[in-house]
């Protein structure tokens, strides 16, 4: 499985590996904020890392396939100390029916919209890593259950078929113009390349973590962000956050 980084080289990397014969390392000042284990962007050191970084706030795993999503946040949750929750579980054992199968009862909106009234109920929790449920199903492929997927950092892994710099961009821009929600409301996204195994899981887990760390350094007000977000009542104001008493449904601001 490869995973490819595309776009310029980010300065607050430490190690990047050009070809077999040299290795430039980078050395940024110390943050005093944040205290990293090491200067290798390895597994414990990330995980120590953004667990400060993120003070709290819960994790999404929102990609296209179920069980990625699932696999990924079981290595994150370990990693990071969070609870693991499954949208797919909780809701199978609400229903008492697969989602096949409740698919097949009441369509695919019943199941959209009894994960959106799982997430309602997640919103306001801390510390959790939670795995949607993926494809056209699930409720992030709908732009109505976001303002509960807003209360946490949301990591859309998506499987893909690039193979370079230019094709990346190509099947991002596909993506966008489709209508796709990962690529306009998720915070990261992380592509995948090549066929899924499940032993992948943790490489993966660590990237979404990297991804994590650099969006999280470039605004380190974003976790508290989403903390006052939550306690607002996650009205869907994400990421222009309106002053208390905002009515959603009138949009004057009025209570």
């Amino acid at each position: 499985m490869e995973i490819s980084l595309y776009e310029k080289i980010k300065p607050s990397e430490t190690i990047w590996l050009l070809d077999e014969d040299q290795l430039i390392v980078n050395l940024k000042k110390q943050d005093p904020d944040v205290k990293w284990p090491d200067i290798m962007e390895t597994w414990e050191s990330l995980t120590v890392g953004v667990a400060q970084l993120l003070k709290g706030t819960s994790v999404y795993l929102v990609g296209e396939s179920s069980e990625i999503n699932y696999r990924v946040s079981r290595e994150l949750a370990v990693g990071l100390g969070y609870t693991p929750l499954d949208t797919k579980e909780l809701l199978e054992t609400f229903t008492k029916q697969t989602v096949d199968s409740l698919v097949t009862a009441e369509g695919s909106n019943a199941v959209a919209e009894t994960e959106r009234a799982i997430l309602e109920s997640l919103s306001s929790h801390i510390r959790s890593v939670v795995a949607t449920i993926g494809g056209r199903h699930g409720a992030a492929a709908r732009g109505d259950s976001w303002r509960h997927l807003y209360s946490g950092f949301t990591v859309w892994l998506s499987q893909s078929e690039a193979k370079d710099e230019a094709a990346a961009k190509e099947e991002a821009r596909m993506n966008i113009a489709s209508g796709g929600q990962g690529f306009t409301n998720a915070d990261v996204v992380v592509k995948l390349g090549g066929d899924w195994d499940n032993d992948y899981s943790k490489a993966v887990a660590q990237a979404a973590l990297s991804a994590l760390k650099q969006l999280i350094l470039s605004d380190k007000k974003l976790p508290g962000k989403k903390g006052l977000y939550i306690r607002l009542g996650c009205r869907g104001d994400w990421p222009n956050i309106k002053p208390p008493g905002w009515d959603p449904s009138s949009g004057t601001g009025a209570v």
